[in-house]
């Protein structure tokens, strides 16, 4: 029994964690339209070869990114100001749309 109690809360645990990142990601898909689209695609493939794929990016490193460009320990006259708005839970959205998505 006591088995059982266990994987039924692990199980409750993955479905709540499972809609939780489901909801990022949709929040961040949203999100991604509307300030990142332009540069980096629809689906986080750029087509020009000035501005990077986002698609399947690994998640810290796009949060690790992002969050540099809005500090400003990295700079970039387009990203910059691009990032400058962006709170902590817009960036985790982002970075979770984005990693969520294969390079085609």
């Amino acid at each position: 029994m006591k088995h059982l109690t266990k994987l039924l809360m692990v199980v409750a645990l993955l479905g709540v964690y499972g809609s939780a990142q489901s909801k990022d990601t949709d929040i961040g898909k949203e999100k991604a339209a509307a300030i990142c689209a332009a540069c980096h695609g629809p689906d986080g493939i750029s087509s020009n070869p000035m501005w990077p794929n986002l698609a399947a990016q690994k998640k810290d490193y796009i949060i690790k990114q992002l969050k540099a460009f809005r500090d400003g320990t990295r700079s970039d006259p387009v990203m910059s100001p691009m990032a400058k708005p962006l709170t902590d839970a817009d960036i985790e959205n982002l970075a979770a749309h984005y990693s969520s998505l294969k390079c085609k």
